[in-house]
């Protein structure tokens, strides 16, 4: 695991985004394409604008990337809560991208249906072998989630590598997540986390002992790849070790 910080909320995202560039090169050398899955929420969305920004939008073999989802909520694509949504507007559409190169979560079916086949699509695009994204990005909830693995729910101890609906009690909501064998199986994994209020969450992640059901993004530790974290002074500030 390595721990970038930066000074300010612009820094981090050059620095994701500058990562994101030389992750998506390496792996179209390597093996001719790169597979990402995208997170949801507002800081990924100004992520998402830089790279399809004039500063970054021609530092990428963009036909050779395919985009996933780390989660998603239960809603329509056209619904304004849609994580698909978001990336379209923010990223998808800005840089003209193929309909051929995403793979949405088919939010019309019902959640476990919709996991099923989003289970079924993944392991079709990487044709029986693996499951293993170039890249996989995450978020961080101030409770300690991320994806849509939420404190106290029963995907925490689900072991297959695949991809399940969630029910939130406390907001009477399905959500449909990777599941946390599944992202572990990426080479990348990369936090982008800013902010004060991240802080405490910051912490409990990284330095506290283990905890998954209070803190389910302990979960995240990748098998053979390289665990990234990327956060501002403010998010780091109540750790102990920078």
């Amino acid at each position: 695991m390595k721990i970038n910080v930066f000074n300010n909320e612009d820094e981090v995202l050059n620095g994701l985004a500058n990562y994101f560039v030389e992750i998506a090169a390496s792996s179209i050398v390597s093996h001719g394409q790169f597979s990402v899955a995208l997170s949801g929420g507002t800081s990924p969305k100004k992520l998402y604008e830089l790279l399809a920004s004039p500063l970054f939008k021609n530092k990428i073999e963009w036909n050779k990337v395919h985009f996933f989802f780390g989660d998603e909520r239960n809603v329509l694509q056209t619904d304004p809560q849609s994580n698909y949504l978001m990336a379209k507007k923010a990223l998808l559409e800005p840089l003209d991208l193929s309909y051929k190169q995403v793979f949405p979560v088919d939010t019309s079916l019902n959640p476990e249906d919709a996991a099923k086949k989003y289970t079924i699509d993944i392991n079709h695009y990487f044709a029986g072998v693996d499951v293993c994204f170039d890249l996989v990005l995450l978020g961080l909830g101030d409770n300690s989630h991320t994806a849509s693995l939420f404190p106290h729910t029963p995907v925490l101890h689900d072991k297959t590598a695949s991809v399940k609906e969630v029910f939130l009690d406390d907001q009477q909501v399905y959500r449909i997540t990777m599941t946390a064998p599944l992202i572990n199986q990426a080479h990348h994994i990369a936090y982008l986390v800013y902010g004060k209020g991240k802080a405490e969450a910051v912490h409990h992640v990284i330095e506290d002992e283990k905890d998954i059901e209070n803190y389910p993004a302990q979960l995240i530790k990748p098998q053979n790849g390289d665990l990234q974290w990327f956060l501002d002074i403010d998010a780091a500030s109540l750790l102990k070790s920078k």
